[in-house]
């Protein structure tokens, strides 16, 4: 008999709270739990549960060896994964998520020919504005913009992103250009998913974030909708980089108050705190890494 043997029966059973439930996440019979905690109990020579027809409960001792139990199924789970993966091949399943209009333009394309190249893999993709909870909802890794509150994850840097106020000239020839943060409350916007812009304020002073709320006639999800929407002259647009880099370069699209853009709107990949990163997450985040570095808009 190993030592092991019942530890996962009795963890599953003062878990899940019963003993069929216990066999149906551990996918075994009722009786193969309940043979393997009675082994558990004469070998400890100790109750480990209180038994009726409705409930199973923890007896004192029961309590007191349950998280010493689950320790050591964590610890032993992780050295298996460890050694399992020493051949840094990523398999299973990785569940992503990633801003929408930054997934569809960047990351995905990137995601699949990973796929491409590790067969044993899969990915399951969420695009979304919203903010994932990782552990509450499953996420193995999350591609998130701008800065990172202090969440108790881990956040490695994968890309710059710098923001950029614009206008195009005839907007500007029109209504003027703003030379401060205070000429903004005198002009038209166009508005992305972003309903506060933000600024560095160092320039007028303060050395903290400046916030204003934009006012236009324009506002969409789409950086793309956003960007035409700035060169027909709308107003003033805040983009990252990668979407206005070009017509900056071509005098469609002036860049204003570059001593006030706001700093730290980097590309983060976020996974949940770990004492040991899968290969496929490791993995995915140096492809990803290396992929928009080689990107004709980061380059």
């Amino acid at each position: 008999m190993s030592g092991w043997d019942g530890i996962d029966e009795f963890v599953a059973v003062a878990e899940t709270g019963g003993f069929s439930t216990a066999a149906e996440h551990l996918r075994v019979s009722s009786s193969r739990v309940s043979r393997q905690v009675a082994r558990l109990e004469d070998r400890l020579k100790a109750r480990l549960f209180y038994r009726t027809t409705r409930r199973v409960a923890l007896t004192e001792a029961g309590r007191l060896l349950l998280e010493r139990f689950r320790g050591l199924a964590e610890e032993r789970d992780e050295a298996l994964r460890a050694v399992g993966e020493r051949d840094d091949v990523p398999r299973g399943l990785l569940r992503m998520t990633c801003p929408t209009a930054y997934g569809d333009l960047f990351v995905v394309p990137l995601v699949n020919d990973f796929l491409e190249r590790h067969p044993d893999l899969r990915v399951e993709m969420t695009l979304s504005n919203h903010m994932l909870d990782l552990v509450r909802d499953g996420v193995d890794l999350a591609v998130r913009l701008g800065r990172m509150a202090d969440s108790g994850q881990v956040a490695t840097r994968i890309a710059p992103r710098v923001l950029h106020l614009c206008a195009a000239p005839a907007y500007l020839e029109r209504r003027g250009t703003p030379l401060t943060l205070g000429d903004l409350a005198n002009h038209d916007c166009v508005i992305g998913t972003s309903e506060l812009w933000t600024f560095d304020d160092r320039g007028e002073g303060g050395g903290t974030d400046w916030h204003f709320r934009p006012r236009g006639r324009f506002q969409c999800n789409s950086g793309h909708a956003v960007l035409d929407a700035a060169l027909r002259g709308f107003g003033l647009c805040q983009l990252p980089d990668y979407y206005v880099r070009e017509p900056i370069r071509e005098g469609r699209l002036v860049s204003l108050l570059p001593d006030h853009r706001p700093p730290n709107t980097e590309v983060w990949a976020v996974y949940p705190q770990a004492g040991h990163v899968p290969a496929k997450v490791r993995m995915m985040i140096r492809h990803l890494r290396q992929g928009l570095a080689s990107r004709p808009e980061y380059r």
